[in-house]
């Protein structure tokens, strides 16, 4: 991959992640349903340097300073990892020419981090209807992985 490659894909991870979130934000007007707690994930992931990678309960946990920006970070920077993963599948190819398939794939294809790595670390045990919730917003991160695909390829790759 080029310099430029490595730029493309930081734009569409992080577009992705943007598109997510406003999802999320269209959802809870429409529906109720609640937003995503990345003050969790910041305190969760705050707590890992010190070596405490597994919560019974991660709301029980001691708070962390500043954790609502480390969680918010780390939800942009996993985004941005899991882009990644279209090259390294797809080639670098994929970068200037998105295929939406593709991008559901992956996008589908990341719920598995929340349920099974992030939740059972964090004590947390969803109910069927917050799995669903979280397949959807993962199904909409895929659409988000191909819209900025084609934004960012258009601008930036002459694509």
């Amino acid at each position: 991959m080029t310099a430029n490659d490595t730029v493309m894909i930081l734009l569409i991870g992080a577009g992705a992640t943007a598109w997510t979130d406003l999802w999320a934000l269209v959802r809870r007007r429409i529906f109720g349903t609640p937003l995503p707690n990345f003050g969790l994930v910041g305190r969760w992931t705050a707590h890992m340097p010190r070596g405490q990678f597994r919560h019974d309960s991660i709301a029980a946990a001691p708070p962390i300073r500043a954790e609502r920006s480390i969680g918010w970070v780390t939800h942009y920077a996993i985004g941005i990892a899991f882009a990644l993963l279209l090259p390294a599948f797809w080639g670098p190819e994929w970068i200037r020419h998105p295929t939406l398939s593709s991008a559901l794939i992956v996008g589908i294809g990341t719920v598995a981090a929340p349920w099974f790595i992030m939740q059972p670390a964090m004590g947390m045990r969803p109910s069927a209807t917050a799995r669903l919730h979280s397949l959807g917003l993962h199904a909409m991160f895929g659409l988000g992985l191909y819209l900025a695909g084609r934004v960012v390829s258009s601008l930036l790759a002459g694509g």
